[in-house]
């Protein structure tokens, strides 16, 4: 592989790190900037859907107050929903507010009486959302399509359907009672007029959109997002958010507490055109960072190429020598002290070595025989180190550790070809009390010779194991007869027990059978059921073999 000179490296690093750290530099600035810019933009859309919000409250306030005024009218206390008095109040005020679409009376059965233009007089209205509110107070609604004045009024000239916000106050009379309900229905335009020229003046951000939206977070304006989900503002954060493309900023309307009405102004701007300007600041300082990358690199170019050729000349010195080549010849002097030490130091290094590699060539003659004297005792310490591992230092039969690995082995072995295999669990009766009575050198001498009795009354396949304390293991991977596990195990019993143990005379043995079974999940399975034959063994007196099964019904098992 063609490897870079020292010279290229330098000049490399010099323009990496450069380029890096301008690059770095103009990443934190941008992202500074950018994150000014959407904190400024966002206060900026705060403030104006602040502005829209106080001021639609005010409308609304003011529109409520004047039905509310107008049913407490003298003339309606008197109770007589026919006098043209009434009507007159009623024209003055749709004159004076071009946003009323109708105005008029209804009783308390929701018959309407008189009403501006004659609309819907005589008709009932007792169905409609605002006429129950207002029999029971003040009453400001959601917006809603015209139903009853659709036939009534002129539509609108881009097509959308009429929308209303309705206004309703109960009638009483002198008395406190309740005789009908003043209702009136203002155009949603008014309300949608008023909103965008609180955001719309030549101050404003460019791009930038009011939405109304009501106490479900659904966009009640414009007619292109109605029924929309907008989400909500976080409460922790600073009144506005950054999500799905957009900053929005959303403000509470505030309206009369004894009205229902619970709506929201959101004005948002596009985050590309919010964040416009710090983004063409971060293109320029990424701009200005390559120009000053190149121009690093052309000093690093220039600075590598005085360092590198006393170093290149070493390089090549060095490679004579390595070459065994005659004619190397290493600069003692130069400007640079470390460059001018450094040829010194490798001379000196040079000569050195030539002495040291006729010394090595010695050593290595040496050195190769007594690799070979360690390669052997080596070896014969592994393979002490390996039985140490896999038997137990005390009766010389393997010890636990190997017993499971044994026990796995033949587990999978039985899952894989179905052939059977037996477990022997063989524990020395009251072998406590030989410990307590002849001391703990003597039961180590009884372990022993018990160790040995099972081996010597076990077959070469046979796999014997020191399971813990006075108790051993015995896996028989072949059970067909004659050699049974139930006649193995009565074997290895009648063997111990006719034994003659050196102080302690006579030592027997309990046994426990257990067969594999193709329903075990696990090798602790086996374990679990020999040790329940070996514990019932010794419940029925000790000195005995209980199997799982009979030779039989191992062999159906198998």
């Amino acid at each position: 592989m063609l490897k870079a000179s020292l010279r290229s490296h330098l000049t490399l690093w010099f323009a990496g790190l450069s380029l890096l750290t301008l690059l770095s530099v103009g990443f934190y600035i941008g992202h500074i900037a950018t994150e000014q810019m959407k904190q400024a933009s966002g206060n900026a859309l705060l403030s104006n859907a602040r502005s829209a919000a106080a001021l639609l409250g005010q409308q609304l306030r003011e529109r409520q107050l004047e039905v509310y005024l107008l049913s407490r009218a003298p003339h309606l206390e008197r109770g007589d929903l026919d006098n043209p008095a009434i009507l007159t109040s009623m024209k003055l005020r749709s004159e004076a507010r071009a946003e009323y679409a109708w105005m008029g009376v209804a009783d308390a059965e929701g018959r309407v009486h008189q009403a501006v233009n004659g609309l819907l007089v005589g008709q009932s209205v007792q169905q409609r959302p605002w006429f129950q509110a207002g029999l029971r107070g003040e009453y400001t609604g959601d917006p809603h399509e015209a139903v009853l004045l659709a036939k009534l009024l002129p539509g609108l000239p881009n097509g959308e359907p009429l929308r209303f916000i309705d206004f309703a106050a109960p009638i009483h009379t002198a008395e406190g009672r309740v005789i009908g309900v003043l209702g009136a229905h203002a155009h949603w335009s008014w309300v949608t007029r008023i909103v965008e020229s609180a955001v719309s003046h030549k101050d404003a951000a460019p791009d930038i959109e009011a939405l109304i939206i009501d106490h479900d977070g659904k966009v009640l304006y414009p007619e292109a997002l109605v029924g929309q989900q907008l989400a909500p503002t976080d409460p922790a954060s600073p009144g506005w958010i950054a999500a799905n493309g957009y900053l929005t900023a959303q403000v509470t309307v505030p309206t009369p507490a004894s009205t229902a009405l619970s709506w929201s102004i959101a004005v948002r701007q596009p985050l590309d055109t919010a964040l416009q300007p710090a983004r063409s600041l971060f293109h320029k300082l990424l701009l200005l960072g390559g120009i000053a990358a190149v121009g690093f690199a052309l000093v690093g170019h220039y600075l590598a190429l005085y360092l590198s050729r006393p170093i290149e000349h070493l390089a090549r010195s060095a490679r004579q020598v390595q070459n065994h080549e005659s004619g190397a010849r290493f600069a003692l002097q130069h400007p640079v002290q470390e460059i001018a030490q450094l040829g010194q130091s490798i001379d000196a290094m040079t000569r050195s070595l030539l002495g040291k590699e006729r010394e090595l060539q010695q050593a290595n003659a040496s050195l190769e025989a007594t690799v070979a004297l360690r390669t052997a005792a080596l070896t014969q310490a592994n393979a002490e180190l390996l039985k140490l591992a896999t038997h137990d230092a005390l009766t010389g039969v393997h010890n636990r550790r190997r017993f499971d690995e044994k026990l796995t082995e033949y587990s999978l072995l039985f899952r894989r070809t179905g052939r059977p295999f037996a477990l022997l669990l063989i524990d020395a009766d009251h072998f406590k009390r030989t410990n307590d009575t002849y001391g703990h050198a003597v039961g180590d001498d009884v372990l022993r010779q018990l160790a040995q009795l099972i081996q010597a009354n076990t077959r070469a396949t046979d796999f014997v194991a020191r399971y813990g304390g006075e108790e051993f293991a015995v896996l028989l991977p072949e059970i067909a007869k004659p050699d049974t596990p139930d006649i193995v195990a009565e074997k290895i019993r009648a063997a111990v027990a006719e034994a003659h143990f050196p102080v302690v005379g006579q030592i027997t043995v309990s046994i426990g059978v257990g067969l594999a079974d193709p329903a075990d999940n696990a090798p602790t399975a086996l374990v679990s059921r020999a040790d329940r034959q070996l514990y019932q063994a010794k419940a029925e007196g000790r000195n005995r073999v209980v199997c799982q099964a009979s030779f039989g019904e191992m062999n159906r098992q198998g």
